[in-house]
C-alpha cells in the first residue's frame, strides 16, 4: 500500500517537487548512502570489467596483426634474398661469358696476325679527329666565302 501512494504521490504534478525535495534530502542525510555506494560500486565494476575485456580483445587483435605482419616481411625478405642471389649468379654468368668472348677475340686476332683492338682504336680515333678538322675548315672556308659575296 505505501507503494501504491509513492506512486499515486508521483502523479500530482504539485507533489513533485515535494518528492524531488525530499530525496535530494534523504541523499544528503545519507539515509541511501551505502545503497547509492554499493550501486555506484557494482556499476563501476561492471564498466571496468567491460573495459578490461575489450582491451585484452584489442591487444590479441594487435599481437596477432603484428605477428602476420612479421610474416609477410620474412617472406619479402626471403624474396629480396632470392632475387639477389640470382642476381648474383646471373651477373657471374655474364662476366664469365664477356672474358671467355675477350680471350676468344684476343686468340682469333693473334691468330689472324692482326694488331690487337686497342691500337685500331687509336688509329680510328686519329682518322676521326682529322676528318672533323677536315670539315671545320671546309665549313670556314665555305662561310667565308659567302660572306665575301654579300659584302
Amino acid at each position: 500500500m505505501a507503494e501504491e501512494k509513492t506512486l499515486a504521490e508521483q502523479k500530482k504534478p504539485e507533489d513533485k517537487p515535494r518528492n524531488i525535495w525530499s530525496g535530494a534530502l534523504k541523499m544528503v542525510k545519507g539515509e541511501n548512502t551505502a545503497k547509492l555506494v554499493e550501486d555506484f560500486t557494482a556499476e563501476m565494476t561492471l564498466v571496468a570489467e567491460g573495459l578490461c575485456e575489450d582491451q585484452g580483445k584489442l591487444r590479441r587483435e594487435v599481437d596477432q596483426m603484428m605477428t602476420e605482419e612479421d610474416r609477410r616481411i620474412q617472406r619479402l625478405e626471403s624474396r629480396i634474398d632470392l632475387a639477389e642471389s640470382a642476381l648474383d649468379e646471373e651477373k657471374g654468368n655474364h662476366d664469365r661469358d664477356l672474358t671467355e668472348m675477350r680471350n676468344r677475340l684476343a686468340a682469333l686476332e693473334k691468330k689472324a696476325g692482326r694488331e690487337p683492338v686497342k691500337e685500331k682504336r687509336k688509329n680510328g680515333n686519329i682518322i676521326k679527329d682529322l676528318t672533323w678538322l677536315v670539315g671545320i675548315a671546309g665549313a670556314s672556308w665555305i662561310i667565308v666565302t659567302i660572306l665575301n659575296k654579300f659584302f
